[in-house]
């Protein structure tokens, strides 16, 4: 410890008259939040960031199974329930995946449309937007007839080449390239997925300099997962997420931006996107943690959106609803309906 010269600390405080110094100019307002004393220019104006929070929920995913998460739902009928448990609760929008009797990720048009089409009866303005990846022989057909038949009003293509995991997961570029037409054939909307930052680099690259996605598009940031973006500890989570979300704006200025509860990082990485201005993506799809720092497994979907809902409240944002959310990304008013019957 240093020896302090207490004399002299004592001789400053008698020459301060054991004061601060303080000469208020503004007086007779001590301190203003909005305004000068000296003019009439604002000096403090809001934030120009979207007032709604979009809360997506990704109900089940291709990862994770029994054994990683027993609350995981697996079968048409758990999935289904849990969309509509959520649907009822207020989420803005889901996101299906479907699985086999195994409980591995399978495009099954006949699953698709058991999950989809009594969610879309019961709520006919719920954007719901499912992820289509051919991975095995036979299943690019089954993805066409997914996207042919219409039960989809959104759906991802991810401009990605890494390793998720134990697995190498790659879109070579003519498989991007054709699945983009294919998802704007069909008259859904392609949701841009990246990964890391250089997935930015080629979603420019392929997708907006072709000529295939128009400016404005949206965007699904999917990070923190081994293999992508690494988000180990908060400093890697904010200076990770940043410079992902400014390659973005680099490429894409209006882009809707929605970032993933994804990983260990999970919900805190969801609350630094809302604070951000961005919107989340929560639910079983992407993590089975519910925080960075512990290992509480995630119970239920329902219980994924309340996290979402109270991020919105914290940060003043309300959740938009499944109209205002169809509004942002430029969907008809229900899925099906045409611009003229809006």
């Amino acid at each position: 410890m240093a020896n302090v010269n207490w004399d002299r600390v004592a001789k400053g405080v008698a020459r301060e008259h054991e004061k601060m110094i303080w000469r208020p100019y503004g007086i007779p307002t001590v301190l203003d939040l909005e305004n000068s004393a000296f003019h009439d220019a604002g000096i403090s104006d809001r934030w120009d960031i979207p007032e709604k929070l979009v809360v997506s929920v990704a109900i089940t995913g291709a990862f994770f199974r029994h054994d990683q998460n027993p609350n995981q739902p697996l079968t048409p009928g758990a999935i289904l329930d849990s969309a509509r448990e959520v649907a009822r609760a207020g989420a803005s929008t889901v996101h299906i995946h479907v699985r086999d009797d195994e409980g591995y990720n399978v495009l099954s048009p006949d699953r698709f449309r058991q999950v989809i089409k009594p969610l879309r009866d019961e709520f006919p303005e719920l954007a719901v937007d499912g992820c289509l990846v051919p991975a095995l022989d036979g299943e690019w057909d089954l993805m066409k007839e997914v996207l042919q038949a219409g039960v989809l009003d959104a759906a991802p293509i991810n401009t990605t080449a890494t390793y998720i995991g134990d697995s190498l997961f790659v879109k070579p570029a003519p498989i991007m390239i054709e699945k983009v037409r294919l998802i704007n054939e069909a008259g859904a909307k392609p949701e841009i997925a990246v990964y890391t930052d250089a997935d930015v680099s080629n979603a420019d690259r392929f997708l907006f300099r072709s000529g295939l996605i128009e400016k404005g598009a949206a965007w699904l940031v999917l990070p923190a997962l081994p293999g992508c973006s690494p988000m180990d500890n908060p400093r890697q989570m904010i200076e990770g997420l940043t410079r992902t979300v400014s390659a973005i704006r680099d490429v894409d200025p209006d882009a809707f931006i929605m970032v993933c509860a994804a990983g260990r990082a999970s919900t805190h990485v969801a609350t630094l996107a809302a604070l951000m201005g961005l919107h989340i993506r929560v639910g079983m799809e992407d993590t089975y943690f519910l925080w960075p720092h512990r290992d509480d497994r995630i119970e239920s979907n329902l219980q994924a959106l309340r996290i979402g809902q109270q991020i919105a409240e914290v940060t003043g944002r309300p959740v938009a609803t499944p109209a205002e959310y169809r509004a942002m990304l430029g969907l008809p008013p229900q899925h099906g309906a045409t611009s003229s019957a809006a």
